[in-house]
């Protein structure tokens, strides 16, 4: 997956995240961190939990639910870490 798809990815479950979370965002930059970061941890969580091992390529609804949900970890993580 190329560069510009990682941050379509990341800008569309960071905002999404954003949105189900509630409360005081991080801003688009934050956003885009977060989702880019959600999806790493979102396909590493599918394949250390449900043993998910094929890799999540291109611009597709598996890789923006997965990039979501990790982004939902990955922003109620850091904002614990605000508090």
């Amino acid at each position: 997956m190329g560069i510009i798809s990682w941050l379509l990815v990341g800008i569309i479950a960071g905002w999404l995240a954003g949105l189900v979370m509630k409360g005081r965002g991080f801003g688009i930059v934050g956003n885009i961190v977060i989702g880019v970061v959600g999806a790493l941890v979102g396909g590493w969580l599918a394949g250390a939990l449900f043993n998910i091992h094929q890799p999540i390529t291109g611009f597709n609804l598996g890789t923006i639910v997965v990039a979501f949900l990790g982004a939902v970890i990955v922003l109620y993580i850091a904002r614990l870490a605000k508090i």
